[in-house]
This record gives structure tokens, sequence and C-alpha cells, in this order.
């Protein structure tokens, strides 16, 4: 897998993290233990620097990037759908960001937020906990979701990286 410091920042990655093969990791990207990293997926943290918390997967084809003094980091227990483009905002613990959602620089995703798919979060916007984000631009639906909404989706996510840790071989 390609892992890449740039100058003197160094990715920071626990040992119980999967990091799929053809997943690109650069740079000043911090990732805490049972995250998963899908393939396809590229974090370039080169400006500032990005962090995944533990048990938060991040899936196929999403890109994650920081801007200057303003980092991305992604709670814990979080799923983040295939596809999806984050750059220097903050995503709480326990949300789901859905496939080719957009969260853009200086966004703040409360705790148990369901960002839909296809969403785009523009600069500055507070989603607040517990919430449904939907739309281009995004409208907010308050308290649409209830503590632990998406822990099966986490938990099939943990399963799912530790058989690939165990069963997945490259055959060509």
């Amino acid at each position: 897998m390609p892992i890449y410091s740039l100058f003197e920042k160094t990715p920071q990655i626990a040992s119980t993290v999967y990091i799929h093969p053809e997943a690109v990791i650069i740079g000043d990207v911090r990732i805490a233990d049972h995250a998963s990293i899908w393939p396809c997926a590229v974090l370039r943290g080169d400006s500032s620097y990005i962090s995944i918390g533990s048990e938060t997967s991040i899936q196929d084809g999403t890109v994650i990037h920081c801007r200057e003094q303003t980092p991305t980091i992604i709670g814990n227990r979080c799923v983040v759908g295939h596809n999806a483009h984050l750059e220097g905002c903050i995503i709480s613990d326990e949300c789901l960001i859905g496939s080719g959602a957009t969260v853009l620089e200086l966004v703040k995703v409360g705790t148990g937020t369901l960002v839909a798919a296809g969403a785009v979060i523009t600069p500055g916007k507070q989603i607040p906990e517990f919430a449904l984000a939907m739309g281009v631009p995004v409208k907010i639906k308050e308290n649409a979701f209830l503590k632990d909404a998406f822990k099966d989706s986490v938990e099939n996510y943990l399963n799912l990286s530790e058989q690939f840790k165990k069963g997945l071989k490259r055959i060509d």
C-alpha cells in the first residue's frame, strides 16, 4: 500500500488499522485503532493534518484533504461512504456520511448525524447533532436520529475489515 511521508510530515497509523493495498496515505495523517481505509481512498495531509477516529470506516474512492490551518477531523465510529469528499471539516463521533457527499472547509457535523448521499455542505455550515443533512445545497432536518442509529453500519465495517485482514490475497 502506498504510504508516504512528505518532508517532515509522516503518517501515524495504529497497528490495528486495516488499509487496503490500493489506498493512498500521504503526509500528516493520523489513523486510530480499528479504523479501516478501503480501495482507492486518498488521504492527503499536506497543508495541515487529517485525523481518523477509532473504528471509523473510510470507504472506496473517498478523497480526504485538509486546508492550511484547517485540518480534517473525523471522529470515532463513523462511516464515510463511497466517493465522498471531505476537506477542512470536522465530523463528530458516530456520523454516517453518504456516498458521494461533499463536506467542505470549516463545516462542523454534529454527533450522530447522517449526511445523505450526494449532499453538498458548503463552507462554514454547522450541522446539529442527530440531524439529517440532505440536498444540494444542504437542507437540515433536526433530531432525525437517536443515539447509536448507525451502530450496525459501524459493526459491519469492523467485521469486514477483520475478514479482509485475514483473507485478501493479490493473485496477479
